[in-house]
């Protein structure tokens, strides 16, 4: 996901989709341990949009413009 993508989202949306992205991350752990995991860059993939998430709530809340 770009960060362009998350800029145009509400906070609301935004918070959702965290959740959502954790679930994900925490499913593919799950995999990964259980070795049904093909795919291994998804769980670094799903934990960099996790940042970018929280790096955009954290900019909006300290009121800074991109």
């Amino acid at each position: 996901m770009k960060p362009a993508e998350i800029r145009n989202m509400t906070n609301e949306e935004l918070l959702k989709l965290l959740e959502e992205k954790k679930r994900t991350l925490m499913n593919l752990r799950f995999q990964n341990a259980l070795g049904e995991l093909r795919d291994f860059s998804l769980i670094q993939k799903t934990k960099k949009d996790i940042a970018r998430i929280k790096t955009i709530l954290r900019e909006r809340e300290l009121g800074i413009r991109r």
